[in-house]
């Protein structure tokens, strides 16, 4: 009970510093530092009150971690927006081959030979485990990841919990 009464006074102290804070910043970033392993539902909370006050809320798990982001928000404090946006490359086979080399055990040589012998990306994510393996280098265990990693589901459903019944 304790616990939960600490609780509710941080959320109080977080809306009443919200309040305070006002529309003053364009970027308002609430940062939390998680350093227990029973925190979810208090992430949870904070995340609910950061989506309701347009916060950016930044969790970290020590404190050299969130030392470090208040470090880095410093140094690109005055910075124009484009100076930290990921430079997004217009040719589709440099987006195709960071696409595929992202599989595990696919190599930018592998990536150039499945887009010179598929054409499309839709085509590799459609190619049969056969026809994947046809393709020069790409052997057994590397054609079962590729093709496993557009046909089958991200979740395991072994380890989803058992519904009440």
């Amino acid at each position: 009970e304790e616990a939960r009464g600490e609780q509710r006074s941080q959320g109080k102290y977080i809306h009443e510093r919200l309040k305070r804070l006002g529309k003053l910043f364009e970027l308002r970033v609430l940062l939390v530092l998680a350093d227990t392993t029973d925190c979810q539902k208090v992430l949870n909370e904070l995340a609910m009150i950061s989506i309701r006050a347009d916060l950016t809320m930044m969790v970290s798990s020590s404190y050299e971690e969130a030392g470090h982001y208040l470090e880095t928000y410093k140094a690109y404090e005055n910075k124009p927006p484009d100076s930290i946006m990921e430079r997004v490359d217009s040719n589709f086979n440099a987006r195709a081959v960071e696409c595929l080399t992202s599989v595990k055990g696919i190599n930018k040589t592998d990536a150039a030979t499945l887009i010179n012998t598929f054409k499309t990306m839709y085509r590799i994510m459609s190619a049969s485990k056969e026809e994947l393996l046809r393709c020069p280098g790409l052997g057994p265990v590397k054609a079962q990841r590729l093709y496993d990693v557009f046909h089958k589901p991200f979740k395991n459903p072994k380890s989803q919990e058992p519904s009440a019944s």
